[in-house]
């Protein structure tokens, strides 16, 4: 059941390099591509299916990728825009319940997903060494963050739901 829950493993922080810093870029830039191969030929009835007991359907995991991403792009924009800004937490199982996530295509959120990511890559692609070691604080984690640990985590949380994908179908 771990693996069905974490596919490839929790995400672990890692130091800056240069290396590194291109593999995540990659990613970031990547997802949408990932996330629509992921669910390519797939019908409703495999969409609307779980990729593990207890977990969303394969729409509400493509849905809250966009939900979640958009979020990393705001929360982005705010540790480079202001000094140490607390970020909003949202509810993600409530978001993934809400009529949009229902009652859309997925192909809505996939769409999202392309121009927001040719955005967040744009952003992240020329930020300054120094401008990674910037802040912002979860609430909801009571933690301080710097922009580095952001970006791996939303590079791990796209390919961990890519996995989920993978595995419903």
């Amino acid at each position: 059941m771990e693996y069905l829950q974490y596919p490839i493993g929790k995400y672990i922080e890692q130091p800056f390099s240069e290396k590194q810093l291109k593999e995540w870029l990659l990613d970031i830039q990547t997802l949408p591509m990932h996330v629509e191969h992921a669910i390519q030929n797939l019908d409703e009835a495999e969409l609307d299916a779980t990729y593990r007991p207890g977990g969303w359907t394969l729409k509400q995991v493509v849905h809250h990728i966009a939900d979640s991403h958009m979020n990393a792009y705001i929360r982005f924009k705010l540790g480079l825009s202001e000094d140490n800004p607390t970020i909003k937490p949202y509810d993600e199982n409530a978001w993934a319940q809400m009529v949009d996530t229902q009652n859309l295509p997925i192909n809505i959120s996939i769409t999202l997903l392309f121009s927001l990511h040719m955005r967040l890559h744009e952003i992240l692609k020329n930020m300054k060494v120094e401008e990674w070691n910037r802040t912002i604080f979860h609430p909801q984690h009571q933690k301080q963050m710097t922009l580095w640990y952001l970006l791996g985590m939303y590079a791990w949380h796209g390919r961990h739901h890519v996995a989920h994908l993978m595995i419903g179908r």
